[in-house]
């Protein structure tokens, strides 16, 4: 049986959601600079924006593998959409003055590298994705997400509250950004090891 008949087309529904993340990413980041990141109404559109894509990317994901449409255009888009929507989220939270600029690049410069890499050495060595990376893509979830929804607004005096649940969350989602990636190293390294 011929290979390319059988092969799913790149015009898949998971291909497409994950298209759609992407196209989708600049109106979420208009949501979140809009009025200098002030305006309640729309911080609270944006973080519902961003969990329902964090949602579609585990939906989009569970599609291809249970239907057989992983194709090679998934395998690099969905990263991309992954990497564009979070480092959007963290440069909007930067520009509006809600997050350090040195926590954004930490956490770029680990995941485009990481990413970068992964797509350079595909056909070479393949490393497994680890439990610890899967641990850091949930907590910069809930990390971003509570930074993004103007929780302190509604909490009145206890909006102290809000304010130390992101700087925790946030800790913990950069700390995991940086071990999950010193993993990563050392995973590549084993399995660079054990081929040759």
């Amino acid at each position: 049986m011929n290979e390319s008949a059988t092969r799913p087309s790149n015009w898949n529904a998971p291909n497409i959601i994950t298209g759609a993340r992407i196209v989708a990413t600049p109106f979420f980041l208009w949501l979140l600079l809009a009025d200098g990141g002030q305006n309640d109404a729309l911080r609270w559109w944006a973080a519902a924006f961003f969990v329902l894509a964090i949602a579609t990317d585990a939906w989009d994901g569970y599609l291809a593998r249970s239907k057989g449409l992983i194709t090679d255009l998934g395998k690099l888009l969905d990263p991309i959409a992954d990497k564009f929507l979070t480092g959007a989220a963290l440069v909007g939270l930067s520009i509006i003055g809600e997050l350090p600029w040195w926590i954004t690049i930490i956490v770029l410069v680990r995941e485009v590298g990481v990413t970068i890499h992964r797509l350079m050495i595909v056909h070479d060595v393949v490393v497994a994705a680890a439990w610890m990376g899967k641990l850091k893509t949930v907590a910069q979830s809930v990390a971003i997400t509570l930074a993004l929804a103007p929780i302190g607004s509604v909490l009145g005096d206890a909006a102290p509250i809000a304010y130390w649940a992101n700087v925790i969350t946030m800790t913990i989602a950069v700390a995991l950004t940086i071990l999950s990636g010193i993993d990563y190293i050392v995973g590549y390294l084993r399995a660079k090891g054990r081929k040759a």
